[in-house]
Order: C-alpha cells, then sequence, then structure tokens
C-alpha cells in the first residue's frame, strides 16, 4: 500500500481553541451551502437567514460546556468534521417521518460529515465514526444513532453528508427502524467495553479504516460532554 494511501489521525472536540481548525476546513461556503452544521439543529431555515448567523450560532456552540462535535487532525490539519450531540439537541430530527425517535432511550446522534477534498476516499469517515463511539460512551449515552443513506436501495438520495449505511453498519451499527426505504435508522448499543479499542490509536489506512483511532485519554475536555452538561 502506497503512503499516500495511509493517514495517521488524530481526534479533538470542537472547542474555543479549536475553532480557527473549524473556520479553515468549512472554508467560506460553510462546508455546504452555508449550512455550518446548522440543519439538524434549525432545518432549512438555515437557508433562509444569512450564513454569517449559522457561522455565528456553531461558534457559539464550540465556545459552550457542550461541543457540537468532533474533528479529525492528519497533523496539525483539521481533515474530517462530525456532528456529534445528545439527540435532544438535534431538534430537527423529530420534525422527519423517518427519523422520529424509536423509543425513549435518550440516545446519542452523529448526524453529518464533512471531509477535506485531499482526503476523501480515505477512511477518515469511519475513523470519525470509530472514534464518536468513544466519546459517546466516555459520556454515558446508552446508545449511539445515525441516519445515513443506504446506497443498497435503487434511487436512493444522493445527500451523502450524512454518512453510509454501509459504513455505520462495518462499524457495528444495526438498522432498527426503517420508516424510507433508503434512509434507515441505526443504532451501536454501547458499553464501557468500547473504550477497550478507542484507547488504542493506530495507523488509518484506506483498507484498514476500522482500526482503532481515538486515545481518549488525550482529551479531558471530553468531561465537557458528561451527562446534564
Amino acid at each position: 500500500m502506497s503512503g499516500e494511501d495511509q493517514l495517521d489521525l488524530s481526534f479533538s472536540p470542537l472547542t474555543a481553541d479549536r475553532w480557527p481548525a473549524l473556520a479553515d476546513l468549512f472554508g467560506k461556503p460553510g462546508a455546504s451551502n452555508g449550512c455550518w452544521c446548522m440543519y439538524w439543529r434549525i432545518g432549512p431555515r438555515y437557508r433562509d437567514r444569512p450564513r454569517e448567523d449559522n457561522r455565528r450560532d456553531l461558534e457559539k456552540l464550540a465556545r459552550s460546556a457542550r461541543s457540537p462535535g468532533l474533528l479529525a487532525f492528519d497533523a496539525t490539519l483539521a481533515v474530517g468534521w462530525c456532528e456529534l450531540a445528545p439527540r435532544a439537541d438535534l431538534g430537527w430530527l423529530a420534525h422527519g417521518r423517518a427519523f422520529r425517535p424509536v423509543d425513549e432511550l435518550p440516545v446519542w446522534s452523529i448526524t453529518c460529515f464533512y471531509v477535506r477534498r485531499t482526503h476523501r476516499g480515505r477512511g477518515v469517515m469511519e475513523a470519525l465514526i470509530n472514534a464518536a463511539v468513544g466519546v459517546a460512551v466516555s459520556a454515558g449515552a446508552p446508545a449511539l444513532e445515525a441516519y445515513p443513506v443506504d446506497t443498497a436501495v435503487p434511487g436512493h438520495s444522493g445527500n451523502l453528508f450524512v454518512g453510509t449505511a454501509a459504513a455505520f453498519a462495518r462499524n457495528g451499527f444495526e438498522v432498527v427502524a426503517r420508516r424510507q426505504p433508503d434512509r434507515p435508522v441505526m443504532r451501536k448499543v454501547l458499553t464501557r467495553s468500547e473504550l477497550s479499542c478507542q484507547q488504542h490509536p493506530t495507523r488509518v489506512t484506506r483498507l484498514g479504516s476500522r482500526s482503532c483511532t481515538f486515545d481518549l485519554a488525550q482529551y479531558p475536555d471530553l468531561t465537557l460532554w458528561g451527562p446534564g452538561s
């Protein structure tokens, strides 16, 4: 395998100190159409207001006591992002018939990805999924949910920013509801044993993106995600 196919990734919650790295990753467009990862919080309304308002609100979350997501770094360069939060913080999920709650379990959700163009197709998304599991476990979440696109379904949505069902399945997520053919609700039940993987980071490769990549001990900030914070 060539060296260009190998990545040594590290992960960090989005905090005030990490905001410049996120802003550089998203660029002037704000990742996608000026969304600044506000869609699952306020819905299509993000399109009806100035992009700078979306940016301001995400930065406010980054500076708050509860980080809104996780960054992946290749050395010092932010190359990937995923939104990660208690489902209760992502109000727009309840507006879609396909994504309404399966039960009363206070799950966490991983809802959105953005990967730097130069690093796409190199395992960054699956590495973020793996890291997000460790974060959710550390916060005491009973389960982690996702709402990806099932690309095996003919005519599936092209909005793959939510991830693909195949990627989540490779990382231990199972379908718990399917109210729309191409948009399953997938869930991974979490236990403390999940940390045994995330505490031993290894190199991520294109064919081995399921490797353990998250060193929980490096990020004491993650206590900010504690229940009720």
